[in-house]
């Protein structure tokens, strides 16, 4: 590992199990731990980082794979997005996979992870709503062999942050075995940064609709009422289908949700000027650019359901 950057890292750790990493971490608390270090290594380069020692974790064999386990599957946290790409993953999660595809170019895809995708929590992170659609929750390891779960929307809202010590081990997914879809528009052709994303998942058990919004905020958003109208409305044990109508107001709810209309600002005229409305109000406007925004959430949480359901 290279780089450029004044004052790089010092000492670089590669330990062999996730127990090894996590005792390198206490050992060095301003060691920075590096999975496939798209991220990471950025920061460093262009001076944003200068971390005293890395922990690498590409070594651990034991989170670069996935288990099933009591209904759920544990997915190591150094998994990377092109095995999460392939066939048989996609398989299990279709969205995740399909997310993973969509993560950027195969250098990128080759070497990110889904652990380092949570633990930087970029808003523009591909599979963090559809991890948040599908409420999955993290196993974080900690000293002493110790094992915790978070769900990793507290994680992400920052409700819960990783210890001094604590590394992402794996990610709990339940297996719903039903349609799931992820869509994103970016910025240009070709695989890139999420302008806005959209993740859709059925889950027929609890008869509900589950939808994420990534990009559009620090954090994906979940439009829970959206959510509760659209599930109240699809004929579960029929075909599943919604007319087109059902489907373009299920978007536009689910966007008014995500990218509210700005609260109204007080007008500063007098009450007791003849120009100033009644109410002493005026309607707030959004820009241009947020109104194409809220329209592209829209057309993506449109499609990805009509997708799902089809």
């Amino acid at each position: 590992m290279t780089t450029h950057a004044p004052q790089a890292a010092h000492t670089v750790t590669l330990p062999g199990s996730l127990d090894e990493a996590v005792a390198a971490l206490a050992a060095m608390p301003t060691a920075v731990p590096v999975a496939g270090g798209t991220d990471l290594m950025a920061a460093v380069n262009s001076g944003l980082l200068r971390p005293a020692g890395l922990v690498g974790l590409g070594r651990i064999s034991e989170i670069r794979g996935w288990q099933y386990q009591d209904g759920a599957a544990l997915l190591g946290a150094g998994l990377t997005h092109a095995r999460m790409g392939r066939p048989d993953f996609a398989a299990l999660m279709p969205a995740l996979a399909a997310a993973a595809r969509a993560a950027g170019p195969p250098q990128i895809r080759n070497a990110g992870t889904l652990g380092g995708n949570i633990a930087s929590a970029q808003p523009t992170g591909d599979t963090l709503p559809v991890l948040a659609a599908l409420e999955a929750s993290l196993v974080i390891a900690g000293p002493g062999g110790t094992r915790r779960e978070i769900p990793i929307g507290r994680l992400l809202a920052g409700l819960d942050m990783l210890r001094p010590g604590e590394l992402i081990g794996y990610v709990r997914v339940p297996l719903l075995h039903a349609p799931q879809t992820f869509l994103k528009a970016t910025g240009r052709m070709g695989p890139g940064r999420a302008i806005a994303s959209v993740a859709v998942v059925l889950d027929p058990a609890r008869r509900s609709v589950r939808c994420a919004v990534g990009a559009v905020a620090p954090m994906p958003l979940r439009p829970f009422d959206a959510e509760r109208w659209v599930s109240s409305i699809v004929d579960w044990d029929g075909e599943r289908t919604l007319a087109p109508d059902a489907l373009a107001a299920f978007g536009d709810y689910v966007a008014a949700a995500c990218i509210p209309d700005p609260v109204p600002v007080p007008n500063p005229l007098s009450p007791h000027d003849s120009h100033a409305p009644h109410d002493g109000a005026e309607p707030g406007t959004l820009p241009p650019a947020v109104l194409h925004l809220r329209r592209t959430v829209a057309t993506l949480a449109r499609r990805a359901l009509g997708r799902a359901l089809a």
